[in-house]
């Protein structure tokens, strides 16, 4: 199978409509990955195979359980899970993340190449970020535990907004350590294609 049929199917079977356009660009994403991670270690996987399980089908997997068409990707690193889900919904807009210059001047590059008009990249450490830009959603694939999650990001959460955290097994003591003002709306076990591990969706907000 090659990697578009891998793909195509993957997000098939998450219940995505991509088209060969989106298809093609997610495709282009991954091997602009590669290349930087030659000289810049961006990411800590280099086989094409694994690449595109862990990173384009593990961020495509939470997009059916967004309800926020307006997100910041925290700790994005090399734009994930933001980039691709921009690709997978342009309707979407997205602002990635990083404190590293060298990964944010990836994502950069990244949306130049990919022509991505939903994107922005925002450098810089998220503690730092204006509160006067508000997002009705935050979301990060490995930033921190739930706590400091929501600890650094909330003067940028919009009223009624939702946190979304990307993790692998179920985090019954990082739940436990929550601001008593801050509930679980929704916990999704997510099943990515091809990739043989545990992957949930932990959705929070502010009651």
């Amino acid at each position: 199978m090659t990697q578009l049929q891998q793909l195509a199917s993957g997000a098939q079977a998450l219940g995505l409509a991509l088209d060969e356009a989106q298809i093609a660009s997610l495709l282009s994403y991954l091997e602009l990955i590669r290349k930087w991670n030659r000289i810049h270690n961006l990411t800590a996987l280099h086989e094409p195979e694994k690449m595109l399980t862990h990173h384009l089908l593990d961020s495509l997997a939470v997009a059916p359980h967004i309800t926020s068409a307006h997100l910041l990707d925290v700790g994005s690193g090399a734009g994930l899970p933001g980039i691709p889900l921009a690709i997978a919904r342009p309707d979407w807009r997205i602002s990635v993340s990083d404190s590293n210059l060298k990964k944010a001047s990836f994502q950069q590059q990244a949306v130049i190449e990919l022509a991505l008009q939903n994107v922005q990249v925002v450098p810089g450490r998220v503690e730092d970020a204006p509160p006067q830009v508000k997002y009705a959603g935050v979301i990060s694939r490995a930033f921190s535990e739930l706590n400091a999650f929501v600890a650094c990001t909330r003067h940028v959460l919009a009223e009624g907004g939702r946190w979304y955290a990307m993790k692998g097994v179920h985090p019954d003591a990082e739940l436990a350590d929550l601001p008593d003002d801050v509930i679980v709306e929704k916990i999704a076990r997510l099943t990515v294609p091809d990739l043989h591990a545990e992957r949930h969706l932990i959705i929070l907000k502010v009651v």
